[in-house]
């Protein structure tokens, strides 16, 4: 742990520098903080003396809209898995029931300024043997010394029957949730186990002990105060330190920054293994470079799942481009093989037009519009009742941003007036491409906008149906055009070129056979009947005439769809600072329309218009 001294500073002569407890995905210089802690009176893990911190948690009565926060934040971080450092995601663990015994790089700065030494860890160890007979002991060595010269004060000798030494790479929260009792010095894993509900045994003086959360073997006098967990939550992670959103490029609460850091540790989480992908298009690839690591692009199933084999790594594969015997390659190889499709915030332009995705989605169950087989969406979905308060508050917020934005998939703008007759019922009835695989996987028996356009008439004789044909089938880019002729015997009026969230707005009710703007029109809160199977139906939230899904067996709110949909679900990288972001980012930039193709593109755009057949090329 370094500290770093300014020797000028507006209010006193010292100011210290440390990172903040939230730090970044790796540590180093190579992955920059999220978060400092700027001290004017001492530093944090400094025992000996007080410091901003601990006047802070010893004086503030922190208020309730702070203790509100403080909860959702620390429900935040549980959730997701988040600590200082962000190498691995909160996954499987040890078998629970252990006490769990924290070691720490020898020579830290913070053992010396907790006012212990390397005789602490012994008698860390011996207390926690004595007091728990019997019992399995976890010894976790500090990630740091895994793979350097690094040395930590316990080795395989302290290893007994009862006692083993874990380095394995596992996410903290992980070691936390299954721990029985936490014993610790002065590691930040302490401060981790209150917020996780421990109790933990301290045998320094970090700045989370002396509070009345710890069982502390050390007394600070200074320390009087006894506080909740969310009163130490709020001065340690809301006031104390300063935060910054490096894809924004400015400062920013704990929120903002602990969402940022999210999206950039899945980023790394993604990538962990090196990829051969399939499928891709030429234009695409240096897009969807840009959201994997180590990537090779492959010419044959073959050659990408030997690659994979030898390299230890994973297939990947545009999901409408597989081939039917790649999945089965690839468990005969022992392969794993993610599906990748655009995301649902995707782009100014459409993907036809070479526009490329903000957003992407990768798939390790199935892909989200085939509801034949179980996706990593719809188990995200079926999960969705069990997310924390935070989560739920999030997605409300970002679905009132869309709203507010009038942000869509693709953000077509239109001049078109929608002056729809108002003693009218107003039906929405939206084309979709013919051939596209949600339509081949997921239509009912309706699988035709002829036919959607007959149904809807048929089923609503009286009112006013408004038919908007796909604005790929208008470029003739894809199949599925219907003549306006024939269209207009079932529907009053065709809409080519209005913007959408205006024209859902326009609408009383959305009839869809798999058509995103079925959920564009849920977020704005529209009726809205479908006649297949999309991934927002079967839940409780749409009126369903199509084909049934056993395994959607729960009924789930609006705000908990979003968030398995826009914000779990999917990922995001931003065009301007080239960081992998957060969608409420995305939003932004869609609205601003920060998200144009490059020169490069939009030439190859204007060629593609211009020559027939140069799109095959390009496939």
């Amino acid at each position: 742990m370094s500290r770093r001294v300014l020797s000028r500073w507006p209010t006193s002569g010292v100011v210290t520098f440390e990172d903040a407890f939230l730090r970044s995905v790796l540590p180093g210089l190579g992955s920059p903080p999220v978060g400092l802690n700027i001290d004017d009176i001492g530093v944090h893990f400094e025992g000996r003396g007080p410091s901003r911190l601990e006047e802070i948690l010893q004086s503030t009565d922190f208020d309730a809209d702070l203790l509100v926060r403080a909860a959702q934040g620390r429900a935040f971080l549980r959730h997701y898995g988040l600590s200082k450092y962000n190498a691995v995601s909160c996954g499987s663990a040890l078998a629970a029931g252990y006490i769990l015994v924290v070691d720490q790089v020898a020579g830290d700065a913070s053992i010396v300024g907790g006012l212990a030494d390397a005789g602490s860890f012994a008698e860390m160890l011996a207390a926690a043997r004595a007091e728990n007979p019997g019992a399995r002991i976890v010894i976790r060595t500090h990630p740091a010394v895994r793979n350097s010269d690094k040395q930590g004060h316990f080795t395989t000798a302290d290893e007994d029957e009862n006692t083993i030494l874990s380095c394995e790479p596992i996410n903290p929260w992980a070691l936390l949730e299954g721990a029985a009792k936490v014993y610790c010095v002065s590691s930040q894993m302490g401060f981790e186990a209150i917020l996780a509900g421990h109790r933990p045994e301290v045998f320094g003086v970090p700045f989370y002990a002396g509070w009345g959360l710890s069982e502390d073997r050390q007394t600070v006098l200074r320390r009087t105060r006894k506080l909740t967990v969310d009163d130490l939550f709020a001065g340690a992670m809301l006031v104390y330190p300063f935060w910054y959103n490096h894809a924004r490029r400015r400062t920013c609460d704990f929120e903002e920054a602990a969402q940022q850091l999210l999206a950039q540790a899945r980023h790394h989480w993604d990538g962990a293994l090196p990829v051969q992908a399939l499928g891709m298009r030429l234009w695409k690839r240096w897009n969807v470079a840009r959201f994997l690591h180590v990537v090779s692009f492959a010419k044959t199933d073959a050659k990408a799942v030997e690659k994979a084999g030898v390299t230890n790594g994973q297939v990947v594969v545009w999901a409408s481009r597989e081939s039917a015997g790649l999945a089965d390659m690839c468990v005969a190889a022992n392969v794993p093989l993610l599906r990748m499709e655009d995301g649902f915030l995707r782009s100014s332009g459409l993907g036809a037009e070479l526009a490329p995705a903000a957003s992407l989605v990768l798939d390790d169950h199935g892909i989200y519009y085939d509801p034949s087989k179980p996706s990593q969406l719809e188990a995200l979905i079926s999960a969705s009742r069990g997310l924390p308060a935070c989560a739920s508050k999030r997605a409300a917020a970002l679905r009132s941003q869309i709203l507010t934005s009038g942000v869509s998939k693709y953000n077509l703008k239109g001049t078109e007036a929608l002056d729809f007759p108002v003693d009218r019922h107003v039906i929405l009835v939206p084309g979709q491409v013919e051939d596209d695989a949600s339509i081949k996987l997921g239509a009912g028996k309706v699988r035709t906008n002829m036919g959607l356009l007959q149904a809807a008439r048929a089923a609503h004789p009286l009112s006013y149906i408004v038919y908007k044909p796909h604005p790929d089938v208008l470029a003739g880019l894809r199949v599925g055009s219907v003549g306006q002729q024939a269209a207009l015997e079932y529907c009053d009026r065709i809409i080519e070129a209005a913007n959408v969230p205006e024209l859902i707005e326009a609408s009383d009710e959305i009839w869809t056979m798999t058509s995103l703007l079925g959920f564009e029109a849920l977020l704005r809160g529209k009726p809205v009947t479908c006649l297949g199977l999309p991934f927002y139906a079967g839940w409780g939230l749409t009126r369903d005439i199509g084909p049934e899904c056993e395994r959607r067996s729960v009924e789930i709110t609006l705000d908990q769809l979003v968030h398995a949909t826009l914000i779990d679900y999917p990922r995001y990288h931003d065009p301007v600072s080239n960081l992998p972001c957060t969608p409420e980012l995305i939003v932004d930039r869609l609205a601003a329309g920060q998200t144009d193709k490059p020169i490069r593109l939009r030439v190859l755009s204007k060629l593609q218009g211009l020559f027939a057949g140069y799109a095959a090329i390009w496939r």
